[in-house]
């Protein structure tokens, strides 16, 4: 596929001069009605995506930018999509209701469907434990747990119901979630799947998804109320900033290996660069209107964004 550069003069003069030289952004065309959801890249580079209204699997090769796609089954639905620790892109598979590995080799699809008592559970998203135990959410109200070797897979009721949305793990291994319905965060216990609330100090914020930052606190992006918070497991404290502009939208988040912490803001139609050392924003305004991040992922000196309003993924490259 053809791959091009944004225009970047008007994105880096909105920049201080010490930042103008930190970030090169690049953006790639994807086929067009695929409507990128979430993003993935592995430690090899290779990008993969979830073609949502497709019911494909995207995968991106950065250097020549060629993409394939991966047929997922009838009736698929990609939601969510992450590396794991097997080095395969793994699925929250709304449509068929199933969790999904795609062999990234062979491109053999494998599926562990959720049991037929739960329903639809409107998967969302999912994170590995340390054990090497998949962990995901469903918008309709539940959470759950598989165990790849084993087969087995639990699913319990959300403590509040209807939200469970964006989850991911701290570096020493613990499980949070954020539940967009429920406007707060939870962290879930490994061992009895019982989930505790914890509730964010802004009310009916909107915690859509939440990220870890290098010291195991937990970030959120607060979709109602146009807040990024942040949570101290430590300290059980709390602080709240508010993204610039008149009206934002923070759906995703995301701290790279620097610690940086990243928003999509759709109130914006722009990338956010938050640095909590100096509490200061740095916008990476899109120039394609709606269009739409919907998550955040990436490696070392790379953030992935789908924009999934223009068929493109946007990596913005960090020095």
């Amino acid at each position: 596929m053809r791959l091009t550069r944004l225009a970047l003069v008007v994105v880096l003069l909105l920049l201080p001069p010490a930042a103008r030289a930190e970030v090169v952004v690049q953006a790639y065309e994807l086929p067009k009605g695929g409507g990128p959801h979430d993003v993935a890249v592995g430690a090899d580079g290779v990008v993969w995506y979830t073609a949502q209204r497709a019911g494909q699997l995207g995968r991106l090769d950065p250097a020549t930018g060629k993409v394939e796609l991966i047929p997922l089954g009838a009736g698929a639905a990609p939601h969510g999509v992450i590396v794991g620790p097997d080095g395969a892109p793994w699925v929250t598979e709304g449509g068929t209701n199933a969790i999904v590995r795609v062999d990234p080799q062979t491109r053999a699809v494998r599926r562990w469907p959720l049991p037929e008592a739960r329903g639809y559970a409107n998967l969302n998203t999912l994170t590995f434990d340390k054990r090497g135990r998949v962990w995901f959410t469903g918008q309709s109200g539940v959470y759950g747990r598989l165990d790849p070797n084993s087969g087995a897979m639990q699913v319990w009721d959300a403590p509040r119901g209807r939200g469970p949305y964006g989850i991911a793990t701290t570096p020493d291994g613990a499980v949070y979630y954020a539940s967009l319905a429920g406007s707060h965060i939870a962290r879930v216990d490994l061992d009895t799947g019982g989930a505790t609330v914890i509730e964010p100090p802004t009310k009916d914020q909107g915690a859509r998804r939440v990220w870890s930052d290098g010291k195991g606190r937990i970030w959120v992006s607060e979709w109602n109320s146009g807040n990024v918070s942040r949570y101290d497991p430590a300290t059980s404290a709390w602080k709240t900033w508010r993204l610039p502009g008149a009206a934002p939208r923070a759906y995703a988040v995301y701290v790279d290996d620097k610690d940086m912490v990243w928003l999509s803001d759709w109130g914006a139609n722009a990338m956010v660069r938050f640095d909590p050392e100096t509490e200061k924003f740095q916008a990476f305004p899109s120039e394609r209107g709606g269009a739409n991040v919907r998550q955040i992922l990436g490696r070392p000196g790379e953030v992935w964004a789908p924009e999934s309003g223009a068929d493109r993924l946007v990596v913005y490259r960090t020095k």
